[in-house]
């Protein structure tokens, strides 16, 4: 392994994160505060991008490795980068979205003909979900980048001392990306926020790593990566379903967004908490890995009756604060 390469990669996207910055104030590029935010000041938007640039220099110091998987990281990148900057259509982004789910496929050997056609149908609507939950959870400081720092560590757990699923250097960068990012976002005030272009690219590049490593070992149970972003957004979109409510609208009803804002609860403590919990659980899941699906069955359903206890307290005294002020 090239730790050279690996080292020099930290100044040099600490220094492309900080171009980014200037482009950024140049142009405008800024979140500014709505109803639906956990947060209330207007603050750079699309510094995740950096999760990219270091999927660039990995792909461009080490010999243009994986090229499907960056032709489709580069794709969903670039779609995500305008959409962060101007609205695209919801028919223009999903289409470009499932090409770059495509190429994914093709890189990961899932389009050889091994697989049954319904594997790939499956492979979609995990995929998509995957996207999908990390946009939405991305919505307080440190969120993103905490939670994805305990997936790749844990990926390079496996990587090292179970299966030799993916090259290392390619999870190393990864991680050296993800931590200049907090060095800016995991902050009571933050400097940047990672916008479409950091949540969806770190997604599609856990997935990438998440899937191949599925495919290369037949164990489904390593979805656990995902679990505490798989079950909040689950069960997220089933309550909002039991309420009514359209599910395409936005909405501050994810376990994080009440704890940060009904709750009150410091934005780093939510995302810590996050962190901590997905460790303890992947933590588990090594140490009791001879008994790796029993394992992931019994902690979906732990979290699942945790956060259903959490709702339902929440909203049963939200509604008795609101029958005493009356």
């Amino acid at each position: 392994m090239d730790w050279i390469l690996i080292l020099i990669s930290l100044p040099i996207l600490f220094v492309i994160e900080l171009i980014y910055f200037k482009i950024a104030n140049r142009y405008d590029i800024i979140d500014r505060p709505n109803e639906r935010s956990s947060h209330k000041t207007v603050t750079l938007r699309g510094g995740g991008i950096i999760f990219y640039f270091a999927a660039l220099y990995y792909f461009l110091a080490f010999h243009f490795p994986y090229p499907w998987f960056m032709l489709g990281l580069t794709i969903i990148t670039v779609v995500s980068f305008i959409d962060d900057i101007t609205s695209l259509s919801s028919k223009t982004r999903m289409l470009l979205h499932f090409v770059a789910m495509i190429l994914l496929f093709m890189q990961c050997g899932l389009l050889g003909g091994e697989f049954p056609w319904w594997y790939i149908i499956i492979a979609i609507i995990v995929c998509t979900g995957v996207i999908n939950a990390y946009n939405f959870m991305d919505g307080i400081n440190g969120m993103t980048g905490a939670y994805s720092l305990s997936i790749l560590c844990a990926l390079v757990y496996i990587n090292n001392y179970q299966y030799l699923f993916i090259k290392p250097e390619l999870i190393y960068i990864i991680i050296i990306g993800v931590l200049i990012f907090n060095f800016f976002n995991f902050r009571k005030k933050a400097k940047c926020f990672a916008g479409d272009v950091g949540s969806i690219s770190i997604a599609f590049i856990i997935l990438f790593m998440v899937g191949r490593l599925i495919i290369i070992t037949g164990n489904i149970s390593y979805i656990i990566l995902l679990l505490l972003y798989g079950v909040d957004t689950i069960l997220t979109l089933i309550h909002r379903i039991i309420l009514h409510e359209d599910i395409f609208h936005a909405h501050r009803k994810h376990a994080y967004q009440i704890m940060a804002n009904e709750l009150k609860i410091p934005h780093l403590v939510v995302s810590l908490y996050y962190l901590i919990v997905q460790t303890l659980f992947l933590v588990g899941y090594f140490f009791m890995f001879k008994y790796c699906y029993l394992y992931f069955i019994i902690s979906i359903i732990l979290v699942s009756i945790s956060y259903i206890l959490f709702i339902k307290k929440y909203f049963r005294l939200h509604i008795l604060s609101e029958i005493a002020s009356k």
